[in-house]
C-alpha cells in the first residue's frame, strides 16, 4: 500500500474520530473577515456559523451546499463578500453574498478532487486563488469558475495539506504534502523538494514519512517559514534550503495549527494536542498558554486581522475558545445559546 494511500486513510479515519465527539462542538475552521474584526466564520462538523458582533451572538447559515462537511473556508481579501467553501466530498462552494446563499465551483475540479483542504489568495490580483487538495495543487485565474492543476515536480506525493505564500513575492509557495514541503518561484509552474532537515530521503517512502499540518510564512522576514508536522515543529530562515526543530517548551509534537503576530513575528502561537503553546521569541523556547480551556485538543487556530491580541482556538469536542490578551487566558464562546429549562409543571 502506497504512502499516499495510507495517509489518505488516517486523514479519513481522524475525520471520522473527530465527528464521534459531538458535531457541532469539533471546530474544523475559523475564519475572520479581513476588514471587519466583528465578522468571523466558523465551520463545524456539521454546520457553518457566522458572526456580525463580535462573538457575542452567532447565526447558523442555512446554505445551499451539499451534505458534505465543509473543511475549510476563505474569505476573497478583496470582496469580502465572496467566501469559498473546501468541503469533504464535492470540492468548492462560493457564496457571493457573506454565505447566505452558495452554487458549486468546480470546473476543473469535479472529475479529481473531491477533498479541499485550503485556500491561498493572490494579494493583487483578485481572480487568482490557489487550493491544496488530496489530489494536488490548483489554481483559479478567473476567481474560481475554473480551477487547473499545478503539479509538476510534485513527483513523490500528491496529497497537498496546506500552502503558505511568500508575503513579499507571491511567485514563491511553499506546499505542506504527505511527503515533507515543496516549494515553487514560478508562481507554482514548478516545484521543487525542499525537506533537507524535515525528512531523510530513504524515510519518504515509509508508513510513517512526515506529514505537515501548517505552514505559515514571517510577513517581515521572507524566508523564514514554519512548518507544524505530524512529528513536531521547525523553521527555516533561508527559504527552506535547510530547517531546524524549535519545539523547546512544546509539550506535543503533533502540531496542528501555527499563527504568526504580524505586529510582533517573535510571537507565534502553535495548537497540539495538548493545548496551546506560544513563544516570545520566535520559537526558541515554548510554553503552554492554556488557562481557561476546557480541552487540549486543538484542531483550529486563528487570530483577529485588526488586534493580534484577540485568538482564536477551535478544539476536537469542546467547541471554539477566544482569548483577548494573547493567549494569556481564554473564555468559551458558545456558537449556540444554552437552552433554557423548561418550567416545572405546577402539581396539582
Amino acid at each position: 500500500m502506497s504512502l499516499v494511500v495510507r495517509m489518505f486513510l488516517l486523514f479519513g479515519f481522524m475525520l471520522a474520530a473527530t465527528a464521534c465527539s459531538g458535531k457541532n462542538d469539533t471546530i474544523v475552521a475559523i475564519t475572520p473577515h479581513p476588514r471587519n474584526p466583528d465578522i468571523v466564520y466558523v465551520a463545524t462538523n456539521e454546520s457553518l456559523y457566522k458572526t456580525r458582533d463580535g462573538g457575542a451572538t452567532w447565526s447558523k447559515m442555512t446554505t445551499d451546499l451539499s451534505s458534505f462537511r465543509v473543511l475549510t473556508l476563505g474569505v476573497d481579501p478583496h470582496s469580502p463578500a465572496n467566501v469559498l467553501a473546501g468541503t469533504m466530498g464535492d470540492a468548492v462552494y462560493k457564496s457571493p453574498d457573506g454565505g447566505q446563499s452558495w452554487t458549486p465551483h468546480n470546473g476543473g475540479l469535479k472529475e479529481h478532487v473531491s477533498v479541499v483542504n485550503q485556500f491561498v489568495f493572490h494579494p493583487t490580483d483578485p481572480d487568482v486563488i490557489y487550493v491544496a487538495t488530496t489530489v494536488g495543487a490548483f489554481r483559479t485565474k478567473d476567481g474560481g469558475r475554473y480551477w487547473e492543476e499545478r503539479m509538476h515536480g510534485m513527483k513523490e506525493v500528491h496529497y497537498v495539506v496546506t500552502l503558505a505564500m511568500d508575503p513579499k513575492n507571491p511567485d514563491v509557495m511553499y506546499a505542506g504534502t504527505t511527503g515533507g514541503v515543496y516549494k515553487t518561484t514560478d508562481g507554482t509552474a514548478h516545484w521543487g523538494l525542499v525537506n533537507n532537515g524535515l525528512i531523510p530521503k530513504e524515510k519518504l517512502d515509509a508508513a510513517m514519512a512526515l506529514g505537515v499540518n501548517s505552514l505559515v510564512t514571517d510577513p517581515h522576514m521572507p524566508g523564514t517559514v514554519y512548518a507544524g508536522t505530524t512529528n513536531g515543529l521547525f523553521k527555516t530562515t533561508d527559504a527552506g534550503a535547510s530547517w531546524n526543530r524549535i519545539e523547546k517548551g512544546l509539550a506535543d509534537t503533533y502540531i496542528s495549527a501555527i499563527l504568526v503576530d504580524p505586529s510582533n513575528p517573535n510571537i507565534l502561537y502553535a495548537g497540539t494536542r495538548k493545548g496551546v503553546h506560544m513563544t516570545t521569541d520566535g520559537g526558541q523556547t515554548w510554553a503552554a498558554a492554556n488557562a481557561g480551556l476546557t480541552t487540549l485538543n486543538i484542531r483550529a487556530m486563528a487570530l483577529s486581522t485588526m488586534d493580534p491580541r484577540i485568538v482564536f482556538a477551535g478544539t476536537n469536542g469542546s467547541g471554539l475558545f477566544r482569548s483577548r490578551d494573547g493567549a494569556k487566558t481564554w473564555q468559551h464562546v458558545p456558537l449556540v445559546p444554552p437552552q433554557k429549562p423548561s418550567p416545572s409543571t405546577p402539581s396539582t
